[in-house]
């Protein structure tokens, strides 16, 4: 059983504490909810997401430094290991797929990470990855299906709580599940999780309709964030005991949100951050009258031209 206790993510965030920043919060009136919205702004995070939490927790957590440290990402996880290996000192090798960013590789590169960028998909870059690291000896730092993974993404939710103690309920979108679980198994109830998915990477929504994690076909503006192809087995179980409901949103929604970010908040969010927001603003998620809502604005990584294309008639 995954522990996701407080006094494990306690002394998880301290342990992380020196590398991670505490990202703040801010409360904005969004149309059609009665109560002000707060957002977590994880986009503001090391590396432009919350992917640096679990990249430390895993890294800070052995006695001895790893001879180096392999990751496969669509993107954000693969820059979060970068940075926390440059933070520690330790080399990394990340494998991407072809699909990945040219922004996203860019930024994985600039923090001295080694890039394979091989493979149509992520699942198809984790392969090489994984063959990788048993030929290397070094060490696995995988995006979402790790307890220590899980237990670094659950500090955003300690730190939530102790920032917007009135919130009654968090909208927070999902790919391979790492933040959802981490979250959700922290507040074991003391908040209402609502998980958000693009229509198009939908792992969440396509194992609670078959009952168990399976395989999907990601496509979609969002993959190269939420492009895992199935739910992870460590998050799986988290989310069926602590998460509310899982609602979906079409590609549009999520650029409408983006454009409604920056317009409201001057706030460049890539598609991926804004998912969990597009569920608000479309209706997808309707929060009751006197609902406190929360919305984690997970990852800012975007191609600024690709950004400011969503302005363009």
């Amino acid at each position: 059983m995954t522990d996701l206790s407080r006094d494990t993510i306690t002394g998880t965030a301290r342990r992380i504490a020196p590398y991670v920043r505490e990202t703040p919060v801010m409360r904005s009136r969004i149309a059609g909810v009665a109560e002000p919205v707060t957002f977590k702004l994880e986009l503001l995070q090391h590396a432009g997401s919350f992917k640096a939490r679990g990249a430390f927790a895993n890294l800070t957590a052995a006695s001895e430094k790893p001879k180096g440290v392999a990751a496969a990402s669509g993107g954000n996880h693969g820059a979060a290991v970068a940075y926390a290996a440059r933070a520690l000192g330790i080399p990394a090798r990340i494998f991407v797929p072809e699909i990945s960013s040219p922004a996203k590789v860019a930024r994985i590169a600039s923090y001295g990470a080694e890039v394979v960028q091989k493979g149509a998909t992520y699942q198809e870059a984790l392969g090489l990855c994984e063959s990788f690291l048993a030929e290397s000896g070094w060490t696995s730092v995988h995006a979402y299906n790790t307890e220590l993974t899980l237990q670094g993404q659950a500090t955003l939710a300690l730190e939530l709580e102790r920032q917007a103690p009135e919130i009654d309920s968090l909208l927070v979108a999902v790919g391979g599940g790492g933040l959802i679980a981490g979250i959700a198994g922290y507040y074991a109830g003391r908040c209402k999780i609502v998980a958000v998915e693009p229509e198009t990477c939908a792992t969440l929504h396509a194992a609670r309709k078959a009952g168990a994690p399976i395989s999907i076909r990601p496509s979609g503006i969002a993959t190269d964030s939420l492009g895992a192809s199935q739910i992870g087995s460590l998050a799986f179980p988290i989310t069926e005991k602590h998460v509310a409901t899982c609602v979906l949103v079409t590609d549009d929604d999520i650029r409408e949100a983006q454009r409604e970010l920056w317009r409201s908040m001057q706030l460049v969010s890539e598609p991926g951050g804004a998912t969990a927001f597009a569920a608000l603003m479309t209706g997808a998620y309707k929060p009751a009258a006197d609902e406190r809502v929360g919305v984690v604005l997970c990852g800012g990584n975007t191609e600024l031209s690709a950004f400011a294309g969503l302005f363009r008639n």
